[in-house]
């Protein structure tokens, strides 16, 4: 064999070899989300192939391995006997060491050739688009499996059998966490491909699973309501200085709620009739209720469920604790992306320093400063739950704490729920 069979022959074997390369590379590597929407969206039924190989990857991975260590071995047989001739009468004037040397030419020229070629510049074209490359090449490797059969069912067949007295599963496991799709949304966000809203409306859906109605609902406290018997006049004065569009009626206290009404429609009423009664069944709708461990997912599916907008929350001891909307519920989707006639919740005073009502949920605070979590979060869900678990006390003015990195100080307290807080980022002092 002449030095240009020699060359010629190496030269296949490079392209045969950067072909097993790419080939393991971009099958192994391409995501399966990509390739069931190739066969989906595209018709690409190669894509169905790539994903029943990635199932059962042992016999792809076997025609691989034979292939490279086939190639490898051939080549250094190629490279030995032609090349390395040539390379000796270069040196045959040095006898001492000119056989050694033309070995190790050999070998550098061989290895570099196959380096260059059939290893690194296949795979980093396999990385760019693993799927695009999977589909071109699957329906070769599958031939190449088929020739190689016997081959294939032995060494697959024998690590199977090592596997299995191991105790080791074979079979390719994919499920997307929530981790994931947090991650793959974060890097759309950094790599421009999700607009900043987009990013935010995305969290914010996530985010409906893990927060429970009672990090959004009307508390308590804030509750407007009527009993069944009160006066045409004083209905319509507490609406005045109430002006919301749903009051609850109860029969004489809050924990004996018989219903709800919507002020239009009790308004509309009164200018036709003059007269209001609260128990009518033209106005008065029956309430729903829900636990308050609902998550806000949960909290929509009921509103689905039983076509209403509005539901009274109670706790385990059947004591109503408030009230959520669907409005309520949106908004924590839509956040500050729609216009909120109320007082944010957080105000940014200074560069360093924020006004922050104590019922903020602990999500929007976790978002705005940055924090990694709260300790114990399970036990509590808004920045005043936070301050008296952590105080393990009934907080009072001038009280504060810190932590991550943050002063939190009670500024004003209403009764004994705490109202506002001022948040100041401390200076590092480790330096």
């Amino acid at each position: 064999m002449n030095i240009i069979e020699a060359l010629f022959l190496l030269l296949l074997l490079i392209i045969l070899s950067a072909f097993v390369s790419c080939s393991e590379l971009a099958l192994a590597s391409a995501r399966k989300i990509k390739l069931q929407v190739m066969s989906k969206e595209g018709g690409d039924v190669r894509a169905l192939d790539v994903l029943n190989m990635q199932q059962q990857p042992g016999s792809f991975i076997t025609v691989v391995q034979i292939g490279l260590n086939a190639v490898a071995i051939l080549a250094g047989i190629v490279g030995e006997a032609a090349i390395r001739p040539y390379f000796e009468r270069i040196f045959a004037g040095n006898s001492s060491w000119g056989s050694t040397l033309a070995s190790l030419l050999t070998f550098a020229v061989v290895t570099c050739s196959f380096i260059l070629f059939a290893d690194l510049m296949p795979k980093r074209f396999a990385m760019t688009n693993p799927e695009a490359v999977a589909v071109r090449v699957v329906r070769p490797m599958i031939f190449m499996i088929f020739i190689l059969k016997p081959f294939v069912w032995f060494f697959d067949g024998l690590a199977n059998a090592i596997f299995k007295m191991l105790h080791i599963s074979t079979i390719r496991q994919e499920q997307l966490t929530s981790e994931d799709i947090y991650a793959v949304v974060d890097a759309g966000a950094q790599a421009g491909v999700l607009k900043q809203q987009e990013h935010y409306l995305i969290e914010n859906i996530f985010d409906m699973q893990e927060r429970t109605v009672t990090s959004t609902m009307s508390t308590r406290e804030y509750i407007a309501y009527f009993d069944k018997n009160d006066s045409a006049e004083k209905i319509l004065e507490a609406m005045s200085e109430k002006p919301h569009n749903k009051f609850l009626v109860c029969d004489g206290d809050l924990e004996r709620v018989i219903g709800y009404i919507e002020s239009h429609t009790l308004l509309t009423l009164f200018i036709k009739e003059k007269e209001i009664r609260l128990t009518d069944k033209s106005v008065l709708r029956k309430a729903l209720f829900i636990p308050d461990t609902l998550t806000l997912y949960d909290v929509l599916e009921n509103f689905k469920t039983s076509g209403e907008d509005f539901a009274v929350v109670v706790n385990e001891y059947a004591l109503v604790v408030g009230v959520v909307t669907l409005k309520d519920v949106m908004s924590i989707v839509m956040g500050e992306l729609v216009n909120n006639e109320e007082e944010p919740q957080i105000i940014r005073r200074t560069k360093d320093t924020w006004l922050v009502d104590g019922a903020t949920p602990l999500e929007d605070l976790i978002r705005v400063l940055d924090i990694g979590e709260f300790p114990h979060s399970e036990n509590y869900e808004t920045i005043a739950g936070f301050m008296m678990y952590s105080l393990r006390k009934i907080p009072k003015r001038t009280d504060f704490l810190i932590y991550g990195g943050y002063k939190f100080e009670i500024i004003d307290t209403e009764n004994l729920k705490i109202d506002q807080l001022l948040v100041s980022k401390q200076e590092d002092t480790t330096q």
